[in-house]
């Protein structure tokens, strides 16, 4: 048995390898009426592939927990009730494939209302179904986004209550594991960094200020996530800044804060946060993040950033630098990468009876 293949437990939930998918966002959701928010036909056919190809846990990408909460007006959405059947088409048929069915929940902050990136990406008004972004502080992500308006203590206390809401309609949508979105530079994010909140009352300033407002987020989707269910957060390890941002250092302190707060993974990504940065980019370059988390915490890690081959994914598992791996561009060039992996490394994945000529 090679590690990527080996079964992992967090809590009474066994995730059959150690192939993950990370949240990929696909921007193909209805932006208005009654079916605004929820999973399609493409939703559908894009997660059902990758369930079918042996991956072992794929997250949902990220899933609003309010219409103003999405990155694009055609983002997923768990904020009503009307959703939630639509997801449990996806979650039934990953789970009958024997992968574990995964959602991020998250809120967009300043970098909400933009098209869709192969439209430019650009932020998008209420002529193209767009809304007025918050965020800690009336800073704008770049000279392109607008000022986001600055949320009131009133506001952050609403948004902490539609992420448990969000949890109770992920639950009842089937998911076994919830990840809360707290990277990337999106609204948890930008509460975490100096360089976005320049806050002085409660949720900002000091590190426990900062951090303040994720942990509550945790608490809240903790208080109705079941207690055999598993909890996932994502979080950029750095803003790659210089000075006067987010830093490993901040990763790691706070990686044991989440722990103390009943997460039980840390997927481990960087950056997102400041614009114009310079990020050096390689095959594996975010796992050293990764790696320092582990080394240095109790807390489980996943690792992420341009890990592509069998072999490179093996050596990140064996040398104790990730207890998972998480692959984005691979998996959507290749859906079936993890049969694939089994193949090259002499390791076992589900294949179904239709695809068994395959083998």
């Amino acid at each position: 048995m090679t590690a990527l293949f080996e079964p992992y437990t967090l809590r009474d939930v066994t995730i059959p390898n150690r192939v993950w998918m990370p949240p990929m966002c696909q921007y193909s959701a209805a932006p208005e009426g009654p079916a605004a928010g929820a999973p399609t036909d493409w939703h559908f056919a894009h997660y059902a592939a990758r369930a079918t190809g042996g991956t072992g846990l794929i997250v949902v990408e990220a899933t609003a927990v309010s219409p103003e909460g999405r990155i694009s007006p055609y983002d997923l959405g768990i904020w009503t009730d009307t959703q939630v059947e639509a997801f449990r088409r996806i979650t039934s048929f990953l789970r009958e494939q024997g992968t574990v069915p995964a959602v991020q929940l998250a809120h967009a902050g300043r970098k909400a209302s933009t098209d869709r990136p192969w439209k430019g990406g650009g932020p998008v008004g209420p002529d193209a179904h767009g809304w007025d972004p918050v965020a800690p502080s009336p800073i704008a992500f770049d000279d392109k986004h607008p000022a986001p308006a600055e949320l009131s203590v009133e506001a952050i206390k609403d948004i902490v209550d539609q992420f448990a809401a969000a949890a109770r309609r992920a639950l009842a949508a089937g998911f076994d594991i919830a990840e809360i979105h707290g990277a990337h530079g999106y609204l948890i994010n930008e509460f975490l960094s100096p360089h976005s909140n320049h806050r002085t009352d409660a949720y900002g300033g000091s590190h426990e200020n900062r951090t303040r407002f994720a942990l509550e987020v945790v608490d809240a989707v903790r208080e109705v996530w079941p207690d055999d269910k598993p909890l996932f957060f994502r979080i950029s390890a750095t803003d790659w800044l210089d000075e006067g941002g987010w830093t490993p250092d901040d990763t790691v302190r706070f990686a044991g804060e989440l722990r103390a707060h009943g997460v039980d993974l840390l997927d481990v990504s960087t950056g997102g946060n400041a614009s114009g940065v310079r990020i050096p980019t390689g095959p594996g370059y975010q796992v050293p993040f990764a790696a320092r988390v582990k080394n240095e915490t109790d807390l489980a890690v996943a690792a992420v950033g341009l890990i592509t081959d069998a072999e490179q994914a093996e050596k990140i598992l064996a040398n104790g630098e990730a207890d998972a791996v998480l692959l984005g561009r691979e998996l959507l060039r290749n859906p079936s990468w993890a049969r694939h992996a089994a193949r090259e490394l002499g390791g076992e994945v589900h294949v179904p009876d239709q695809y068994h000529r395959s083998v």
